[in-house]
């Protein structure tokens, strides 16, 4: 009973760690997706934050993407060339703009989304009882951020 003196804290590193290390060795099938796209990181990571309904200034973009208001504009920009994104007025303020996700940039994030969740081959080659096993832990992991589900997911859970 060795685990009995493990920490609650080594313990969730002992967790941890595999996956991490997995989710850092599967970047290729990531990449991949956001190749076919013509996508980069930082503009799947600002796809995920957008809302077609709900604007956000370019202030609380930079604070969720953790980087200057200049790199907010250029991801902006790049996303606004592509009719992924757009800059709206705010009617009682015409300083301040709000962006917000297009219907084109929404129809993206979610095909991204849809092969982002296509198990990659290492997954599809566990064994059953070790996929159950995983899917219950991870069910488990609590979920912080917006609804990532894309639809086709979403109908296949029942949801």
């Amino acid at each position: 009973m060795a685990d009995d003196f493990v920490s609650k804290h080594e313990l969730a590193a002992q967790a941890w760690r595999p996956l991490a290390r997995f989710f850092f060795e599967t970047v290729r099938h990531r990449q991949k997706v956001l190749t076919h796209e013509g996508l980069t990181p930082n503009d799947i990571r600002a796809l995920m934050v957008l809302d077609a309904e709900r604007g956000r200034t370019m202030s609380d973009l930079a604070e969720a993407w953790t980087c200057d208001a200049s790199n907010a504009t250029f991801i902006v920009d790049r996303l606004e060339e592509r009719g992924l994104a757009e800059r709206r007025s705010v009617p009682t303020d015409r300083r301040v703009k709000l962006v917000v996700l297009t219907s084109e940039g929404d129809q993206l994030r979610h095909r991204v989304l849809d092969r982002f969740f296509e198990p990659p081959p290492e997954v599809l080659e566990m064994n059953r009882s070790d996929l159950e096993a995983l899917r219950d832990a991870a069910e488990r992991l609590p979920v912080t951020g917006g609804d990532w589900t894309p639809p086709s997911i979403a109908r296949a859970d029942g949801a």
